[in-house]
């Protein structure tokens, strides 16, 4: 199977099958399908309006398509559904009880499952929350930083085979997001299937293996994050001689410039291997160091695959 993709064939830890939903007079969800498998990091990435927070409520329960399913290991979804026990949820965040610590919240929360206190993963949420002393003063006092980690310490203390966080690094610093990063990572090491929500593209391309976007509740494409962001024509390349080694590689077909960047070569050369490249160089006596590939970034990626697939709905 090949996780995050349209028209998988075998079940999935996370699977939405031509999903719709209507609210009044807007279409927020169209026809929307596609996987996520065990240890993959899926970012469910689109514009404002795109239809991710109604696609993730219909994943777990939270709202009901009117047309199409949605599945999570394999069996069907809907509220209060045991497959439910096994998924750590982030979405607009659970309704904290001011007047309660925020220890005496999360025991509350667990309450629900009606399972045994502690929760088997609460330790490492704890951690991962670095609320410290603060767990245990009342909520109504905490920023809102303070009660993301929270929200994130009741998502993962559950011990998950999958989780569904929608813009889990709200309100984070940069340490907590990194710390976050690296906790996903390690969950999905161990085989947990991961779909996230962001509008923060360097943090998802750092994270994400695959990606499914939408636009104007459409797929607009789904798949490994590699493929979907592709190679781009420029390369960098370390040389003894980086002014010989410009003018050698200027001369070359199908290198369209060839610069000097801080010591590095930087050569725009679409379509041209990079071993053609450095042969070059190497006939002409030049000594090269290192050479490497630029790809893409997620936001051009993103930008270009959502202003396409307007186009292609608006010329129907």
């Amino acid at each position: 199977m090949r996780p995050c993709r349209t028209h998988a064939q075998t079940a999935a830890p996370i699977r939405a099958d031509e999903l719709s939903k209507r609210y009044g007079r807007r279409q927020a969800v169209s026809g929307l399908g596609f996987t996520v498998g065990a240890g993959q990091i899926c970012a469910l990435l689109g514009p404002n309006g795109a239809g991710k927070t109604s696609t993730m409520r219909m994943l777990v329960g939270l709202s009901s398509p009117d047309t199409g399913s949605a599945s999570i290991l394999g069996r069907p979804v809907r509220l209060g559904a045991d497959v439910l026990r096994g998924v750590g949820v982030l979405i607009d965040g659970p309704a904290f009880v001011p007047h309660l610590t925020g220890r005496a919240n999360l025991r509350l929360l667990w309450s629900a499952t009606g399972r045994a206190w502690p929760p088997p993963a609460l330790a490492d949420a704890l951690d991962l929350a670095g609320l410290g002393e603060a767990l245990d003063r009342r909520v109504k006092g905490y920023s809102t930083g303070m009660r993301q980690r929270l929200i994130l310490a009741q998502a993962l203390m559950r011990e998950p085979d999958v989780l569904i966080l929608d813009e889990p690094a709200n309100g984070l610093d940069p340490g907590e997001v990194r710390a976050l990063r690296e906790h996903l990572s390690e969950l999905a090491g161990r085989g947990v299937a991961v779909l996230v929500s962001s509008h923060q593209l360097a943090e998802v391309q750092q994270l994400a293996t695959h990606a499914v976007v939408m636009n104007r509740g459409r797929l607009i494409t789904a798949g490994p994050m590699d493929e979907l962001l592709g190679a781009s024509g420029t390369y960098r390349l370390q040389a003894d001689d980086t002014d010989k080694a410009a003018a050698v590689l200027r001369a070359l077909p199908g290198v369209a410039t060839a610069t000097t960047q801080h010591g590095e070569l930087v050569v725009d050369a679409p379509g041209v291997p990079s071993r053609d490249l450095v042969r070059a160089l190497v006939a002409e006596g030049v000594g090269v160091t290192a050479v490497r590939r630029e790809s893409k970034s997620l936001e051009e990626a993103f930008l270009t695959m959502t202003r396409q697939g307007a186009d292609d709905r608006a010329a129907r």
